[in-house]
């Protein structure tokens, strides 16, 4: 049997069978670990499917050279994979990721740390930031990335970024506006999208943006710790004069007050039900 076989298989499993869901914050899907058999140390993550089988093939190597330009860039990251499933009816793209441990997993861990210890993450997350943009500053086609807080994990005291979907290279910001639409899980959205395809589309932007990623960044820890505000915001100009120096001064003005996410997306994220607190 196949690999993508295995994997159509292990899709079509009942919720026993497929494991345990990793997490229900993202807009795309639900991550799963199965609990045994070959894919007991990886994460699933399955998309919908789309019918035009070109736009999945082109989808398919944009993930690949997403990939590759995040090694190439110095951004860890774990083994990862692409897929594009036969599920009979429809071809799915299914995303196949070394699990990282529980316990490495940013978010919780910047919830439970001393001050301490969340700067300490904060500069490893930062560092990754700062390496990838410096690293594809001469990069011809669109390319971006999204490191927020929710995206790490801290393995031996380094920042290991794992959110390669949807790939952010290759697409205009049209194209990326219409596959945060199609690929939405929530079918509410699917719906109701199209009326808002502007708002939709500017979702991306802070990702294309250098100043903008690190800004996020300390927005995400601002509203996990709310207590330690001012030493974020301290702790992000310092980090921009030190390591971003050519978006310094864009991200300095913007860390003059806590970051706030845009009311748009705030509010579709009430709309569609996703748990947890956006953007960390």
């Amino acid at each position: 049997m196949s690999e993508t076989e295995d994997l159509a298989d292990l899709i079509r499993a009942d919720g026993a069978a497929r494991g345990r869901t990793i997490s229900r914050l993202g807009y795309f899907c639900a991550p799963f670990r199965p609990e045994s058999g070959p894919y007991a140390d990886r994460v699933i993550k399955v998309y919908r499917a789309l019918p035009d089988r070109s736009a999945l093939d082109r989808l398919a190597a944009a993930h690949d050279d997403y990939v590759a330009a995040l090694h190439d860039a110095g951004v860890p990251l774990p083994e990862t994979r692409f897929h594009l499933v036969d599920m009979g009816k429809a071809t799915v793209p299914v995303i196949v990721q070394k699990a990282l441990p529980d316990e490495s997993l940013m978010r919780p861990l910047m919830q439970a740390a001393t001050r301490d210890e969340t700067l300490e993450m904060m500069q490893a997350a930062g560092e990754v930031i700062a390496r990838f943009w410096l690293n594809t500053r001469q990069e011809q086609t669109r390319l971006g990335f999204h490191p927020s807080i929710r995206n790490f994990a801290i393995i031996d005291g380094g920042a290991v970024f794992f959110d390669t979907f949807p790939p952010l290279i290759h697409y205009s910001r049209d194209e990326m506006g219409r596959l945060l639409l199609q690929f939405s899980e929530k079918r509410l959205m699917r719906i109701v999208g199209p009326a808002v395809m502007k708002r939709v589309t500017a979702i991306q932007d802070e990702w294309y943006s250098p100043p903008e990623t690190l800004v996020g960044l300390v927005g995400s820890a601002c509203r996990l710790r709310p207590e330690l505000t001012r030493v974020y915001l301290d702790w992000g100009r310092t980090f921009a004069r030190e390591h971003m120096e050519p978006w310094a001064d864009e991200a300095v003005a913007a860390l003059d007050v806590p970051p706030r996410l845009p009311g748009y997306w705030t509010s579709m994220r009430r709309m569609l039900g996703l748990q947890g607190a956006p953007n960390v």
